[in-house]
């Protein structure tokens, strides 16, 4: 067995796997990964079951350290630098940490979650049948809170095999889809409102839920209803006009009205959505959304069938930036030193 350490981390930093499901009705929050797509990525690298409990990375730098035995792990979701000992590693694949290396995660520069997955996956007791954290609840497992400095968690020691890479559609641009409702008719003039508006998601935003930046939208019948069931991506408008988007740390149920409910196969790529980045919404039909669905669960059934062999270059930076990529060049400006160093 060996660990990998939690040298430095990003606020926002959780075990995640798929979630608990089954006791929403006795008021169990589901959690798990905020974009499912990245997490199962990131275990289909590394023959992982594709839900598994990863790593899922806040959005500024963290540092992992492997002890006790080499670590192999598997980076996916947004794009960030990283290295290992000044060689970079990419997005969506696999890498090996000797005992004593660490890898290096840098800024999100475009997405706001990443997932770090373990060969072999995070090692811990399950809470109702998940790792998945909730810090407000109290679940999760091995830790059940964000990671901290000093966490060391008990992992497999890395296998020898070749470093993988993963091909992954891109997640696409333009509006988010939305099917309206179920309480869209409290709203009147505000669903337009809603759809043909800019948005942006608030800095104040977290697992529980995103909340909303633009125009205010106004209630026919006041802003308090009678409790109902709430599901990932509802959209809530509380008193302020401005809409809460629940994430999978959301109660189960709620007492604002829904204009809208964002649909699964647009909820990875909703959640990485970085705050201060305009976007749309776009309505859908019902059946429109239960085909996208269906895509969006065939790409992660052939996830596993899109890994190959890395054959990704992996750079030394420190020898790069020591090396004499210009060759017996002296001077750019007088070109009688150009072969000055071969001529002597």
């Amino acid at each position: 067995m060996s660990k990998l350490i939690v040298a430095s981390v990003s606020p926002g930093t959780s075990v995640q796997d798929i979630g608990r499901f089954g006791a929403q009705r006795y008021g169990l929050v589901p959690s798990g990964a905020v974009d499912r797509l990245a997490m199962a990525a990131a275990n289909a690298l590394l023959g992982n079951p594709l839900f598994a409990a990863t790593i899922e990375l806040g959005p500024l730098n963290s540092v992992f350290t492997a002890k006790g035995g080499a670590v192999r792990v598997a980076l996916t979701g947004a794009l960030r630098p990283a290295d290992v000992a000044g060689s970079s590693v990419a997005v969506n694949t696999t890498v090996t940490l000797a005992d004593g290396e660490s890898l290096n995660i840098g800024v999100a520069r475009s997405g706001t979650f990443g997932y770090l997955a373990i060969e072999g996956g995070v090692r811990g007791e399950p809470m109702f049948g998940s790792l998945a954290v909730n810090a407000r609840a109290g679940l999760g497992s091995p830790y059940p809170r964000p990671l901290q400095a000093g966490d060391e968690l008990l992992v497999a020691t890395a296998s020898a095999t070749t470093e993988k890479r993963i091909e992954l559609p891109s997640p696409g641009e333009g509006p988010i889809r939305v099917v309206m409702g179920p309480q869209d008719d409290e709203f009147a003039d505000g669903k337009d409102l809603f759809l043909n508006s800019e948005w942006k998601i608030s800095a104040t935003s977290d697992r529980m839920g995103y909340r909303l930046e633009g125009p205010a939208i106004k209630h026919l019948h006041g802003h308090n209803i009678v409790s109902d069931g709430t599901v990932n991506g509802s959209i809530q408008v509380p008193g302020n006009g401005q809409p809460i988007v629940l994430m999978p740390d959301r109660g189960t149920s709620g007492g604002y009205p829904k204009i809208a409910t964002v649909i699964s196969a647009d909820l990875g790529r909703f959640g990485q959505t970085q705050p201060g980045m305009p976007f749309r919404f776009k309505a859908v039909t019902m059946a429109e959304a239960q085909a996208a669905y269906r895509a969006h669960a065939e790409l992660l059934q052939s996830l596993p069938s899109r890994v190959h062999d890395s054959n990704i270059l992996m750079l030394d930076i420190k020898a790069l930036l020591n090396a004499n990529v210009a060759g017996t060049a002296i001077d750019a400006i007088n070109d009688a030193t150009w072969q000055a160093a071969a001529n002597s």
